[in-house]
């Protein structure tokens, strides 16, 4: 399937919100508490002029996905991007296009299409701070077959996700790193 086809099979992002069971209040506290850099007006209008629309591969009990797509909402609403959400164990098939490392179905991914549906650039699933703090985090984690292993990995799992709500700074360095990954593509 072509990527204009994935674009229409896809939902708005207020039915997806709607849908949400896992993260829906982690990632409208995003939402609501980022704001675009005022100084960005130059780098916004120039993405606003490519007219570009983007496909989002996500489900909604990703940590990753609930920290990065309310950053992607807000940057839409200012460049006019339209978004298109498919879920990713829905959609295999354009998943195994963009893994991760060539094998990992890592999410979320934004797949930047322009006006015939051609792509033009694709991010994710984190920016590289973020990264970086997600091996730091993992890497105090005892070996899997280690008996408290699944206890040690739900505290982790609690201490990303508090991370992931209320760090502004990762919100600034998704934006950062996801404006520039646009403007690269210009």
């Amino acid at each position: 399937m072509e990527l204009e086809q994935w674009f229409k099979k896809g939902i708005d992002p207020d039915t997806y919100v709607e849908s949400m069971q896992t993260h829906k209040e982690n990632l409208l506290h995003v939402y609501d508490q980022f704001n675009l850099p005022k100084e960005d007006t130059e780098s916004l209008h120039k993405i606003k002029e490519q007219n570009l629309r983007v496909i989002v591969l996500t489900e909604d009990w990703c940590g990753d996905a609930m920290l990065n797509i309310p950053i992607l909402f807000r940057l839409a609403e200012k460049t006019n991007i339209k978004i298109s959400l498919l879920l990713r164990d829905s959609n295999l098939e354009l998943m195994d296009e963009y893994l991760t490392k060539g094998k990992a179905r890592a999410i979320p991914i934004f797949i930047f299409i322009d006006e015939k549906g051609k792509e033009v650039a694709k991010w994710g699933p984190r920016a590289p701070e973020i990264q970086e703090f997600i091996e730091e985090a993992t890497s105090k984690l005892p070996t899997k077959e280690t008996t408290d292993f699944k206890e040690k990995q739900k505290e982790v799992f609690t201490f990303v996700t508090k991370a992931f709500k209320e760090n502004n700074e990762f919100w600034d360095k998704v934006y950062q790193n996801l404006k520039q990954t646009l403007l690269k593509s210009i």
